[in-house]
């Protein structure tokens, strides 16, 4: 019977030479260094992008104006809403405070049932008060009913 022969084969790995040369010392492998004038076409690319980005944003704020300010309302309105709430919120954990505004309340409601809700006359006043109103606030003039 006839044995295989076998053909030692060395790889790159293994054929790396010995870089310390003396026992105990390590020598650092140095990395890779780019050239300077990489680091320019880096910088020039950058500096373009920033050239450029007012122009860009000026003309994406032109092109959705009025989209990007009914959005800032909205968010606006939605954070007030919640300053508001959380204001109220702990002027109703102060004592006496949420009974005095339930009691200012329930009178004002009393006065304005008394004032404009009783009468046939102050109904016609308080409607003709809304009309004017409406018409102040849309800026049009809303013929009277």
């Amino acid at each position: 019977m006839q044995e295989p022969e076998f053909t030692e084969t060395k790889s790159k790995e293994t054929a790396v030479p010995d870089i310390n040369h003396q026992t105990g010392s390590i020598t650092k492998l140095q990395r890779p260094v780019q050239s300077q004038e990489q680091w320019q076409k880096y910088g020039e690319q950058v500096s373009a992008f920033l050239a450029t980005l007012p122009d860009y944003l000026g003309g994406f704020f032109n092109q959705y104006k009025q989209p990007l300010v009914s959005v800032g309302l909205i968010v606006g309105a939605i954070v007030s809403v919640k300053v508001l709430l959380a204001v109220l919120d702990s002027l109703n954990d102060i004592p006496l405070v949420a009974p005095t505004f339930e009691l200012i309340g329930i009178g004002y409601s009393a006065w304005f049932v008394y004032r404009y809700l009783l009468k046939a006359s102050t109904r016609k006043e308080l409607t003709s008060e809304i009309t004017t109103l409406k018409s102040q606030v849309v800026g049009k003039n809303i013929p009277e009913a």
